[in-house]
Protein backbone atom coordinates (compact mmCIF):
# COMPACT_ATOMS: atom_id res chain seq x y z
CA UNK A 1 0.00 0.00 0.00
CA UNK A 2 1.19 3.50 -0.83
CA UNK A 3 0.80 5.85 2.11
CA UNK A 4 1.29 9.62 2.06
CA UNK A 5 1.39 11.92 5.09
CA UNK A 6 0.71 15.38 3.74
CA UNK A 7 1.44 17.50 6.82
CA UNK A 8 3.19 15.34 9.37
CA UNK A 9 4.99 18.17 11.19
CA UNK A 10 1.81 19.11 13.03
CA UNK A 11 1.50 15.71 14.70
CA UNK A 12 5.19 14.91 14.82
CA UNK A 13 7.67 17.78 14.65
CA UNK A 14 10.46 15.31 15.38
CA UNK A 15 9.87 13.99 18.90
CA UNK A 16 7.86 10.91 17.86
CA UNK A 17 8.67 7.96 15.60
CA UNK A 18 7.02 7.14 12.27
CA UNK A 19 8.47 3.61 12.26
CA UNK A 20 5.17 1.80 12.90
CA UNK A 21 3.53 3.68 10.06
CA UNK A 22 6.44 3.01 7.73
CA UNK A 23 6.10 -0.70 8.47
CA UNK A 24 2.60 -0.72 6.96
CA UNK A 25 3.63 0.07 3.40
CA UNK A 26 5.50 2.36 1.06
CA UNK A 27 5.37 5.59 3.02
CA UNK A 28 6.17 9.19 2.10
CA UNK A 29 6.04 11.80 4.84
CA UNK A 30 5.99 15.53 4.19
CA UNK A 31 6.09 18.17 6.94
CA UNK A 32 3.41 20.28 5.20
CA UNK A 33 1.80 20.58 1.75
CA UNK A 34 0.13 23.30 -0.27
CA UNK A 35 -2.91 22.34 -2.40
CA UNK A 36 -0.68 22.17 -5.49
CA UNK A 37 1.84 19.99 -3.67
CA UNK A 38 -0.97 17.79 -2.34
CA UNK A 39 -2.09 16.99 -5.87
CA UNK A 40 1.40 15.88 -6.87
CA UNK A 41 2.36 14.12 -3.65
CA UNK A 42 -0.89 12.17 -3.30
CA UNK A 43 -1.27 11.41 -7.01
CA UNK A 44 -0.72 7.65 -6.63
CA UNK A 45 -1.40 7.33 -2.90
CA UNK A 46 -3.95 4.79 -1.72
CA UNK A 47 -3.93 5.94 1.90
CA UNK A 48 -3.61 9.61 2.87
CA UNK A 49 -3.12 11.12 6.31
CA UNK A 50 -3.89 14.81 6.81
CA UNK A 51 -4.17 17.25 9.67
CA UNK A 52 -4.70 20.72 8.23
CA UNK A 53 -3.95 19.98 4.57
CA UNK A 54 -7.24 20.44 2.72
CA UNK A 55 -8.71 17.64 0.63
CA UNK A 56 -11.43 19.43 -1.31
CA UNK A 57 -13.92 17.89 -3.70
CA UNK A 58 -11.76 18.99 -6.61
CA UNK A 59 -8.62 17.42 -5.15
CA UNK A 60 -10.36 14.18 -4.20
CA UNK A 61 -11.70 13.88 -7.76
CA UNK A 62 -8.14 14.12 -9.09
CA UNK A 63 -6.73 11.38 -6.83
CA UNK A 64 -7.94 8.19 -8.54
CA UNK A 65 -5.92 5.76 -6.42
CA UNK A 66 -7.19 7.10 -3.10
CA UNK A 67 -9.00 4.52 -0.93
CA UNK A 68 -8.71 5.95 2.58
CA UNK A 69 -8.34 9.33 4.32
CA UNK A 70 -7.20 9.47 7.92
CA UNK A 71 -7.50 12.83 9.67
CA UNK A 72 -4.92 13.11 12.44
CA UNK A 73 -7.27 15.27 14.51
CA UNK A 74 -10.82 15.25 15.87
CA UNK A 75 -12.21 17.95 13.58
CA UNK A 76 -12.63 16.86 9.96
CA UNK A 77 -13.62 20.11 8.23
CA UNK A 78 -10.45 19.93 6.08
CA UNK A 79 -11.96 17.04 4.09
CA UNK A 80 -15.00 17.20 1.81
CA UNK A 81 -16.80 14.30 3.50
CA UNK A 82 -19.56 14.07 0.91
CA UNK A 83 -17.10 13.91 -1.98
CA UNK A 84 -15.21 11.13 -0.20
CA UNK A 85 -18.46 9.28 0.52
CA UNK A 86 -19.49 9.44 -3.13
CA UNK A 87 -16.18 7.81 -4.02
CA UNK A 88 -16.59 5.14 -1.32
CA UNK A 89 -13.58 6.49 0.57
CA UNK A 90 -13.89 6.22 4.36
CA UNK A 91 -12.69 9.21 6.35
CA UNK A 92 -11.60 8.56 9.92
CA UNK A 93 -10.71 10.85 12.78
CA UNK A 94 -9.22 10.55 16.26
CA UNK A 95 -11.73 11.49 18.95
CA UNK A 96 -10.88 12.35 22.54
CA UNK A 97 -7.08 12.19 22.30
CA UNK A 98 -6.61 15.76 23.58
CA UNK A 99 -9.46 16.07 26.07
CA UNK A 100 -7.36 16.52 29.19
CA UNK A 101 -4.74 18.65 27.46
CA UNK A 102 -7.31 21.10 26.10
CA UNK A 103 -9.15 21.25 29.42
CA UNK A 104 -5.83 22.01 31.13
CA UNK A 105 -5.05 24.77 28.63
CA UNK A 106 -8.52 26.26 29.08
CA UNK A 107 -7.91 26.47 32.80
CA UNK A 108 -4.45 27.95 32.20
CA UNK A 109 -5.96 30.77 30.14
CA UNK A 110 -8.52 31.43 32.85
CA UNK A 111 -5.90 31.50 35.59
CA UNK A 112 -3.73 33.89 33.61
CA UNK A 113 -6.71 36.22 33.20
CA UNK A 114 -7.61 36.07 36.89
CA UNK A 115 -4.18 35.74 38.55
CA UNK A 116 -1.85 37.27 35.95
CA UNK A 117 0.96 34.86 36.77
CA UNK A 118 2.91 35.57 33.61
CA UNK A 119 2.19 39.29 33.73
CA UNK A 120 3.44 39.62 37.29
CA UNK A 121 6.46 37.39 36.71
CA UNK A 122 7.49 39.69 33.85
CA UNK A 123 6.98 42.66 36.15
CA UNK A 124 9.28 41.14 38.77
CA UNK A 125 11.98 40.49 36.15
CA UNK A 126 11.61 44.08 34.97
CA UNK A 127 12.47 45.27 38.49
CA UNK A 128 9.06 46.54 39.53
CA UNK A 129 8.95 44.43 42.71
CA UNK A 130 12.44 45.58 43.66
CA UNK A 131 11.23 49.18 43.37
CA UNK A 132 8.02 48.55 45.33
CA UNK A 133 7.69 50.16 48.78
CA UNK A 134 5.59 47.23 50.02
CA UNK A 135 6.31 43.53 50.47
CA UNK A 136 3.98 42.62 47.61
CA UNK A 137 2.08 44.28 44.77
CA UNK A 138 -0.27 43.56 41.91
CA UNK A 139 -0.60 45.25 38.55
CA UNK A 140 -4.13 44.09 37.78
CA UNK A 141 -7.03 42.88 39.92
CA UNK A 142 -6.60 39.39 41.36
CA UNK A 143 -9.85 37.45 41.07
CA UNK A 144 -10.92 34.46 43.14
CA UNK A 145 -12.86 31.88 41.15
CA UNK A 146 -14.64 30.24 44.08
CA UNK A 147 -18.36 30.98 43.81
CA UNK A 148 -18.22 32.43 40.30
CA UNK A 149 -20.36 30.98 37.52
CA UNK A 150 -18.77 29.22 34.55
CA UNK A 151 -20.95 28.83 31.47
CA UNK A 152 -19.89 26.10 29.06
CA UNK A 153 -21.21 26.00 25.51
CA UNK A 154 -20.87 22.42 24.34
CA UNK A 155 -20.99 19.60 26.87
CA UNK A 156 -18.90 17.04 25.04
CA UNK A 157 -15.83 15.38 26.50
CA UNK A 158 -13.77 18.57 26.73
CA UNK A 159 -16.63 20.68 28.06
CA UNK A 160 -17.30 18.13 30.80
CA UNK A 161 -13.58 17.91 31.64
CA UNK A 162 -13.42 21.70 32.01
CA UNK A 163 -16.50 21.52 34.24
CA UNK A 164 -14.72 19.04 36.52
CA UNK A 165 -11.72 21.34 36.90
CA UNK A 166 -13.90 24.38 37.51
CA UNK A 167 -15.95 22.53 40.11
CA UNK A 168 -12.75 21.60 41.94
CA UNK A 169 -12.02 25.33 42.19
CA UNK A 170 -15.43 26.00 43.70
CA UNK A 171 -17.08 27.45 40.59
CA UNK A 172 -20.75 26.99 39.79
CA UNK A 173 -21.14 25.44 36.35
CA UNK A 174 -23.99 25.72 33.88
CA UNK A 175 -23.94 24.29 30.38
CA UNK A 176 -25.50 24.80 26.97
CA UNK A 177 -25.60 21.36 25.29
CA UNK A 178 -25.07 20.97 21.56
CA UNK A 179 -28.29 18.97 21.32
CA UNK A 180 -31.40 19.28 23.45
CA UNK A 181 -31.87 16.30 25.69
CA UNK A 182 -28.19 15.32 25.64
CA UNK A 183 -27.49 13.77 29.02
CA UNK A 184 -24.86 15.55 31.09
CA UNK A 185 -24.39 15.84 34.86
CA UNK A 186 -24.34 19.65 34.60
CA UNK A 187 -27.25 22.06 35.08
CA UNK A 188 -28.39 23.18 31.64
CA UNK A 189 -29.41 26.61 30.37
CA UNK A 190 -30.33 28.15 27.06
CA UNK A 191 -27.71 30.27 25.31
CA UNK A 192 -29.01 33.69 26.36
CA UNK A 193 -29.40 32.65 29.99
CA UNK A 194 -25.89 31.24 30.08
CA UNK A 195 -24.35 34.36 28.53
CA UNK A 196 -26.15 36.68 30.93
CA UNK A 197 -25.43 34.60 34.03
CA UNK A 198 -21.80 33.62 33.45
CA UNK A 199 -18.81 35.27 35.04
CA UNK A 200 -16.69 33.12 32.71
CA UNK A 201 -17.90 31.68 29.40
CA UNK A 202 -15.99 28.83 27.74
CA UNK A 203 -16.61 27.55 24.20
CA UNK A 204 -16.34 23.82 23.49
CA UNK A 205 -18.41 23.19 20.38
CA UNK A 206 -17.48 22.42 16.77
CA UNK A 207 -17.53 24.98 13.99
CA UNK A 208 -20.56 24.33 11.77
CA UNK A 209 -22.78 26.58 9.67
CA UNK A 210 -25.06 26.82 12.72
CA UNK A 211 -22.28 27.81 15.14
CA UNK A 212 -20.35 30.15 12.84
CA UNK A 213 -20.03 33.46 14.73
CA UNK A 214 -22.25 32.04 17.44
CA UNK A 215 -21.01 34.92 19.59
CA UNK A 216 -21.83 37.96 17.49
CA UNK A 217 -22.10 41.58 18.62
CA UNK A 218 -25.64 41.14 19.93
CA UNK A 219 -24.81 38.08 22.00
CA UNK A 220 -21.54 39.47 23.31
CA UNK A 221 -23.59 42.39 24.61
CA UNK A 222 -25.56 39.94 26.76
CA UNK A 223 -22.44 39.16 28.78
CA UNK A 224 -21.51 40.92 32.01
CA UNK A 225 -18.92 43.70 31.61
CA UNK A 226 -16.83 41.90 34.26
CA UNK A 227 -17.02 38.54 32.49
CA UNK A 228 -14.23 36.62 30.74
CA UNK A 229 -14.53 34.69 27.47
CA UNK A 230 -12.49 31.56 26.74
CA UNK A 231 -12.20 29.79 23.39
CA UNK A 232 -10.15 26.65 22.83
CA UNK A 233 -12.45 25.27 20.11
CA UNK A 234 -12.52 27.15 16.80
CA UNK A 235 -11.94 30.81 16.06
CA UNK A 236 -14.91 31.04 13.74
CA UNK A 237 -17.30 30.66 16.67
CA UNK A 238 -16.74 34.35 17.47
CA UNK A 239 -17.22 37.57 15.53
CA UNK A 240 -13.67 38.68 16.26
CA UNK A 241 -14.16 42.32 15.28
CA UNK A 242 -17.12 42.54 17.64
CA UNK A 243 -15.07 40.90 20.40
CA UNK A 244 -12.20 43.35 19.89
CA UNK A 245 -14.61 46.27 20.15
CA UNK A 246 -16.20 44.87 23.31
CA UNK A 247 -12.78 44.44 24.93
CA UNK A 248 -11.44 47.83 23.90
CA UNK A 249 -14.60 49.61 25.04
CA UNK A 250 -14.60 47.86 28.43
CA UNK A 251 -17.82 45.95 27.77
CA UNK A 252 -16.01 42.68 28.50
CA UNK A 253 -13.26 42.19 31.08
CA UNK A 254 -10.99 39.92 29.07
CA UNK A 255 -10.61 36.99 26.72
CA UNK A 256 -8.36 33.94 26.60
CA UNK A 257 -8.11 32.39 23.15
CA UNK A 258 -6.14 29.49 21.74
CA UNK A 259 -7.79 29.74 18.32
CA UNK A 260 -8.52 32.40 15.73
CA UNK A 261 -10.49 32.35 12.49
CA UNK A 262 -7.26 32.81 10.49
CA UNK A 263 -4.26 30.78 11.62
CA UNK A 264 -1.64 32.08 11.72
CA UNK A 265 -3.33 35.48 12.03
CA UNK A 266 -2.43 38.44 9.82
CA UNK A 267 -0.38 41.12 11.61
CA UNK A 268 -3.36 43.49 11.63
CA UNK A 269 -5.77 41.03 13.24
CA UNK A 270 -7.91 43.13 15.63
CA UNK A 271 -7.51 40.81 18.61
CA UNK A 272 -3.70 40.97 18.57
CA UNK A 273 -3.88 44.46 20.04
CA UNK A 274 -7.20 44.21 21.89
CA UNK A 275 -7.35 45.14 25.56
CA UNK A 276 -6.76 42.25 28.01
CA UNK A 277 -6.81 39.59 25.31
CA UNK A 278 -4.50 36.62 25.85
CA UNK A 279 -3.85 34.57 22.72
CA UNK A 280 -1.91 31.33 22.49
CA UNK A 281 -0.97 29.76 19.12
CA UNK A 282 -3.52 26.92 18.81
CA UNK A 283 -1.44 24.56 20.88
CA UNK A 284 -3.87 23.49 23.61
CA UNK A 285 -4.09 20.03 22.04
CA UNK A 286 -0.36 19.57 21.46
CA UNK A 287 1.11 18.16 24.66
CA UNK A 288 3.50 15.26 24.09
CA UNK A 289 1.08 12.90 25.83
CA UNK A 290 -1.79 13.97 23.59
CA UNK A 291 0.26 13.65 20.40
CA UNK A 292 1.40 10.18 21.42
CA UNK A 293 -2.25 9.18 21.80
CA UNK A 294 -3.04 10.84 18.48
CA UNK A 295 -0.37 8.85 16.65
CA UNK A 296 -1.39 5.61 18.36
CA UNK A 297 -5.06 5.92 17.39
CA UNK A 298 -4.15 7.09 13.88
CA UNK A 299 -2.22 3.84 13.45
CA UNK A 300 -5.07 1.82 14.96
CA UNK A 301 -7.52 3.43 12.53
CA UNK A 302 -5.28 2.60 9.59
CA UNK A 303 -4.74 -0.99 10.67
CA UNK A 304 -8.47 -1.45 11.21
CA UNK A 305 -9.14 -0.22 7.66
CA UNK A 306 -6.54 -2.60 6.25
CA UNK A 307 -8.33 -5.45 8.08
CA UNK A 308 -11.57 -4.41 6.43
CA UNK A 309 -13.07 -3.25 9.73
CA UNK A 310 -12.62 0.54 9.75
CA UNK A 311 -13.09 2.39 13.03
CA UNK A 312 -13.87 6.03 13.84
CA UNK A 313 -15.40 6.57 10.39
CA UNK A 314 -17.06 9.99 10.14
CA UNK A 315 -18.64 9.89 6.68
CA UNK A 316 -20.57 6.63 6.83
CA UNK A 317 -18.37 4.62 4.45
CA UNK A 318 -17.58 1.14 5.74
CA UNK A 319 -16.00 -1.13 3.10
CA UNK A 320 -16.84 -4.77 3.66
CA UNK A 321 -13.31 -6.00 3.06
CA UNK A 322 -9.75 -4.75 2.98
CA UNK A 323 -8.44 -3.22 -0.26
Amino acid sequence: MKIVVLDGATLNPGDLSWSELEALGECRIFPRSTPAETLVRAADAELALVNKAVLSRELIARLPALKYIGVTATGVNVVDLEAARERGIPVTNVPAYSTRSVAQATLALLLELTNGVGEHARGVRAGRWSQCPDFGYWESPLIELDGLTLGIIGLGRIGRAVAELATALGMKVIGVPRRKGAAAPIPEADLETALRASDVLSLHCPLTPETHQLLNAERLAWMKPAAFLLNTSRGGLIDEYALARALNEGRLAGAGLDVLSAEPPPPDHPLLTARNCIITPHHAWATLAARRRLLRVTLENLRAFLRGQPENVVNGVTPARSP
